[in-house]
């Protein structure tokens, strides 16, 4: 006669514990990870209300520089001086047939700073400029601020 293990007792509901754990980890790793993929520079941009769609500006080749409200630039995200953007854009738009360059600048950057760098980047031939901002949420402009109480 054959020897023939019994088998225990079978369980009726699925042990879901360990797929909570493994849940659990992903999460964590998720939550970590996200923030890392940004591929662009923060920056807050400023708000418009006639804003127009730039999809070529979230491409991969895309020339995009960026001015921080420290007034840092960045030129696809890695940090670079004022004097060395004309010849890193020229480089950069040597190999492509879109010779747009795209501006994202801090809504808080100072005015000066901003302009310093579109100057910088008209002398490097450039004829098609990008100017990245965020379209407003109201669909009325804000008031002007009231100046005529004497203050």
């Amino acid at each position: 006669m054959a020897y023939k293990p019994k088998a225990g007792a079978q369980m009726a509901a699925p042990n879901v514990i360990p797929m909570a754990d493994i849940m659990l980890v992903l999460l964590i790793i998720f939550m970590v990870i996200t923030p890392m993929l940004q591929k662009t520079t923060p920056v807050d941009l400023a708000m418009t209300n006639n804003a127009r769609e730039m999809k070529e500006a979230d491409k991969d080749d895309a020339v995009v520089v960026a001015v921080t409200r420290d007034g840092s630039i960045f030129l696809n995200n890695v940090k670079v001086t004022k004097e060395d953007i004309t010849g890193q854009v020229k480089d950069k738009l040597s190999v492509k047939n879109d010779k747009t360059v795209y501006v994202k600048s801090d809504a808080r950057a100072k005015y000066g700073d901003v302009v310093a760098v579109v100057d910088e980047i008209r002398s490097a031939g450039v004829d098609q400029l990008g100017l990245l901002t965020e379209k407003s949420q109201s669909k009325t402009p804000p008031p002007p601020p009231d100046n005529a109480t004497g203050d």
